[in-house]
C-alpha cells in the first residue's frame, strides 16, 4: 500500500488510474475494464478472475478412476487478478508505508460498497 501511496501526487488530479502489480501479465482489455470503472461510478474496480488449478483432478468412484481433468479451474471461486482501475480517493485509506492493500484498503472499500469486480476469463 505505502508504494501505491506514493503516487498520490501524480494522479490527484485524474478521473481514474490503472494500478497492477509488477509481475502481472494478462489478456485482460484495460479499455473495457476502464469503461466499466467509468460506469458504476464507484471508487474502486478490480479484476475477478478464474485461477487455474495447479494439479490434474480425478473424480473416483469405489477406487475406479472415472474422470482425469486436467488442471481445472480452482474451485469456482474468483480471485483477484491484480489489475485496478482506481480513483484516486482511495489512496487516503493508506495511511502508512507498512499498510497492506489487499487488507485494510480493499476490505474497506468492500464493506462500503465501493469497490466492484470487473469479470475477465482470460489469464
Amino acid at each position: 500500500g505505502g508504494r501505491l501511496a506514493r503516487v498520490a501526487d501524480y494522479v490527484k488530479d485524474e478521473e481514474a488510474f490503472c494500478f497492477t502489480y509488477g509481475d502481472g501479465v494478462s489478456d485482460i482489455d484495460i479499455t473495457k475494464s476502464i469503461e466499466f470503472h467509468q460506469a458504476h461510478g464507484k471508487q474502486a474496480t478490480l479484476t475477478a478472475t478464474f485461477p487455474p488449478g495447479r494439479f490434474g483432478a480425478l473424480d473416483i468412484t469405489s477406487g475406479k478412476v472415472d474422470n482425469f481433468k486436467e488442471k481445472p479451474r480452482g474451485d469456482g471461486a474468483m480471485i483477484n487478478g491484480g489489475f485496478f482501475v482506481l480513483s484516486p480517493r482511495v489512496l487516503q485509506l493508506i495511511d502508512s508505508d507498512s499498510c497492506i492493500w489487499e487488507q485494510y484498503p480493499l476490505n474497506r472499500l468492500a464493506d462500503d460498497g465501493e469497490l466492484m469486480a470487473y469479470e475477465h476469463n482470460g489469464f
